[in-house]
């Protein structure tokens, strides 16, 4: 899949069928109603639609903007990361979307507004072009129009989840602005192509980046789990769990080495690629590609930065459980082996290079503090990594993978009252960080710090003991997956867990002075002030496309 989806992806062959300005693009090359429905045409517009899966829109956008691993969206306005670079002004409109000052004509917040309704947009052509056609094979035909539901699903999810009110339009051009259509009308949407997709799709594919019926199954899990709707998504995860042939792998440090990205752990992933002929190696992890935090090996541009509470969240006590004292780690504390292999830590071996991380990797250190990121960040000897401008990865980014499955499935049995399923669950993740390899000095001294893990070896003692633990488990293992900040709004404590972090922060993060939630605003960001101007007014010259609350 990495050579057939996205080794056509900037062709651009697409029409621009949508009636509404905000989903009008300008084409690198049209196609006319007539040769559009044509079977050798319809392929590369699919093959475009899944290429917007990278957050790039063209090759004159940057998807570091607009990031399909929600870096910035879910990472940095969480309590996990830092934004990082060169300073507050690097990157400023980053700056201030951690800081809580997010206007609706940031460039960040516009153009993943733009890229995510593109995505849209090459889903409906393709879904309008398989329904006019009358030449193309029935049995392909049935399946790309699921994949294509499958895609629109996807793209619908995270606008929905980023800015909440957002506006709908389907393959026939039947639009409904953001005050034509609930969040609740919007859900049931998305749910509506996940099913559909799921009723079609194969259980497996050939092509390792096209959704299965089991990915959209898991989606649509997903969907539910967003909603609360515990009874649909426990009986959704139980499908996906009994049915998906997914497994954990042994060694969570091996999940996200390229050679697995298409492993047995991953549902759904955005299929990159290297030195594929693309333009510029847009192909590769472009929206990640100023991660890597410097040292020997990397350019030093040092962004997504781990946060000293993320770092704290991962001390134990002498019995391997979570401590969340929020005091800084020292050297003598028990630490859940997961940290290692998440952050760049002053003295544990990096990666492969032989080599101990040292502070002086971190850019701009005095504001953004010695730590790193490495989770997603591949070693610089690996092949897939691109050691040139502009400095990409053909390392996968896992929309979905089994271990959010399996905690999907605990938060829902624990929300339905069944705390003993929801701690099985929990407990085979923790399992899986317990038994599998350490971070090793380079010497062969043993480990390289004093890790202790354990599972939950009692019953929880009570419902609020038992999401305490659901909700750390994701944290401490889905860190820096650009999911940390979308957990904390879908749970309602966004605001209560911001803010406290942001006051402890400050004392040492001088930058974030000033920095303040606001309940019922921050939750979600800005409708870009472009799409309320162009959204047109209806018969009393009201706009149709209307601000989220307190922008």
């Amino acid at each position: 899949m990495k050579k057939i989806i996205f080794a056509l992806s900037m062709l651009g062959i697409f029409i621009t069928s949508c009636s509404d300005e905000f989903l009008e693009k300008e084409p690198f090359g049209e196609l006319t109603d007539q040769q559009v429905v044509m079977p050798e045409n319809i392929e590369p517009l699919a093959i475009s639609a899944y290429s917007i899966l990278n957050g790039q829109g063209n090759e004159a956008s940057n998807a570091f903007n607009s990031p399909a691993s929600n870096w910035s969206f879910g990472d940095v306005l969480s309590d996990d990361a830092y934004k990082g670079g060169g300073g507050t002004g690097d990157q400023n409109q980053i700056h201030r979307m951690e800081i809580y000052t997010t206007d609706s004509q940031i460039k960040d917040v516009e153009q993943k507004w733009s890229v995510l309704y593109e995505g849209v947009n090459r889903a409906n052509t393709v879904l309008k072009a398989l329904k006019n056609t009358t030449e193309f094979d029935e049995s392909i035909k049935n399946q790309r129009i699921a994949e294509m539901r499958f895609l629109r699903g996807h793209f619908y999810f995270e606008l929905k989840k980023i800015y909440n009110r957002i506006s709908f339009i389907d393959e026939d051009g039947n639009y409904f602005s953001n005050t034509m259509i609930t969040p609740e009308e919007v859900w049931e949407k998305i749910e509506e192509d996940f099913t559909a997709a799921f009723n079609v799709l194969p259980n497996t594919q050939t092509d390792a980046g096209r959704p299965t019926k089991w990915a959209a199954k898991a989606y649509l899990c997903k969907t539910y789990i967003f909603q609360q709707k515990w009874t649909e998504a426990n009986t959704a995860a139980d499908e996906v769990i009994t049915n998906g042939g997914y497994s954990l792998m042994t060694n969570f440090n091996e999940v996200f080495l390229p050679e697995n990205d298409n492993g047995p752990e991953v549902v759904f992933a955005i299929q990159y690629s290297i030195n594929d002929g693309s333009p510029s190696n847009y192909n590769g992890s472009i929206g990640d590609r100023l991660m890597p935090p410097g040292g020997p090996r990397y350019p030093q541009y040092g962004f997504l930065r781990p946060s000293q509470n993320l770092v704290n969240a991962y001390k134990t006590n002498a019995l391997g459980a979570p401590l969340l004292d929020n005091i800084d780690v020292t050297a003598t504390d028990n630490v859940d082996p997961r940290l290692d292999i998440i952050v760049g830590r002053p003295g544990i071996p990096y990666k492969d290079l032989g080599i101990n991380y040292e502070e002086n990797w971190a850019r701009d250190l005095a504001t953004y503090g010695p730590y790193g990121p490495k989770k997603r960040v591949i070693s610089a000897n690996d092949p897939n990594y691109l050691p040139s401008w502009p400095y990409v990865t053909a390392a996968n980014y896992y929309i979905i993978r089994y271990a959010d499955v399996l905690l999907w499935k605990a938060e829902a049995a624990i929300a339905l009252g069944n705390l003993e399923e929801g701690r099985i669950y929990i407990n085979m993740v923790r399992e899986r960080a317990q038994n599998g390899a350490y971070i090793q000095n380079l010497d062969g001294t043993g480990d390289a710090a004093n890790y202790l893990i354990a599972t939950y070896d009692t019953p929880f003692g009570s419902l609020e003991a038992a999401v305490t633990a659901l909700r750390t488990e994701r944290r401490l293992e889905m860190a820096h997956e650009g999911h940390r900040f979308f957990d904390l709004v879908r749970w309602g404590i966004a605001a209560e867990v911001i803010n406290t972090y942001l006051e402890k922060e400050k004392i040492a993060r001088g930058y974030l002075t000033g920095a303040t939630f606001v309940k019922g605003k921050h939750e979600y960001m800005p409708i870009p002030q472009g799409q309320i101007d162009s959204g047109g007014t209806d018969d009393n010259g009201k706009p149709l496309t209307t601000q989220n609350p307190g922008y």
